[in-house]
């Protein structure tokens, strides 16, 4: 019998916030000892994903005078390496973990990991335009956040609720987001086609307290050291010019527990 040092919605899926997080944030060390005591032994984890440098986007958005803030929702497997990414991405103003695709009923972790509630694991990207673009925001999210030829899932991870996909806000986002795919997919940039589905925007869910700010809450945790903290890395090395060493936080009061 083999046990990976992977994210398991599965066994995850409690009523309890607190329990999941202890449970998760158990030492790699305490595990292996466990799995010895057991007689299991912990498999080598799938690698991380690899980091490539793409062309920009040829069409992008004009800046909106006097805008201050836009907004991305984008989905790419595990929400904690995606907001990671993002709160180390300079221009960015916010970063939430969520739900998109379904209704407001099904939008809570427990459910959603059944992978029956239409929705995606998202993170609500808020940026300053005058300092990053929709189109870099994108080019970031290809690149280094996850991996946009995997259908329905991302590295150890399985289902739709895993699933690459940007809700747009607006004709100008869907637009430049269609475009860009199909740039890319001509480049033949990925050694695959990119499945990522670009739909509407219909509404966003912030997730439950204990999953915001989790890569910087748990450096430590295996799942983050092995799938997300290398993407970190690769954010720093591949666009050095737009990455921060301080992430911004995103604030938890009156989020759900």
């Amino acid at each position: 019998m083999t046990a990976q040092l992977e994210r398991d919605p599965g066994n995850d899926a409690r009523s309890s916030g607190t329990s999941i997080v202890v449970r998760r944030l158990m030492p790699a060390a305490i595990l292996l000892a466990l799995a010895t005591a057991v007689g299991l032994s912990l498999s080598p984890p799938r690698a991380a994903e690899v980091a490539r440098s793409i062309p920009g986007p040829a069409l992008d958005e004009t800046p909106a005078s006097g805008a201050a803030t836009e907004v991305a929702v984008l989905a790419g497997g595990c929400f904690w390496g995606v907001q990671g990414v993002f709160q180390h991405t300079k221009g960015v103003t916010s970063a939430v973990s969520g739900y998109a695709g379904g209704d407001k009923q099904a939008a809570h972790y427990n459910i959603v990991s059944s992978g029956a509630t239409g929705h995606a694991e998202s993170v609500r990207v808020a940026f300053d335009p005058r300092q990053i673009s929709y189109g870099r925001i994108l080019q970031i999210y290809f690149s280094v956040a996850h991996d946009p030829t995997q259908l329905n899932r991302q590295g150890p991870d399985s289902g739709t609720q895993y699933r690459s996909a940007i809700f747009t806000e607006n004709a100008e986002q869907a637009k430049i987001a269609k475009a860009y795919v199909a740039q890319l997919n001509q480049a033949g940039v990925f050694d695959a086609a990119i499945v990522t589905k670009i739909t509407p925007l219909e509404a966003f869910y912030a997730a439950e307290k204990y999953h915001q700010n989790f890569l910087e809450a748990n450096p430590t945790y295996p799942y983050i050291v092995i799938n997300d903290l290398p993407k970190i890395e690769n954010l720093h090395r591949v666009y050095p010019d737009l990455y921060r060493a301080d992430p911004v936080l995103v604030a938890t009061a009156g989020m759900p527990d």
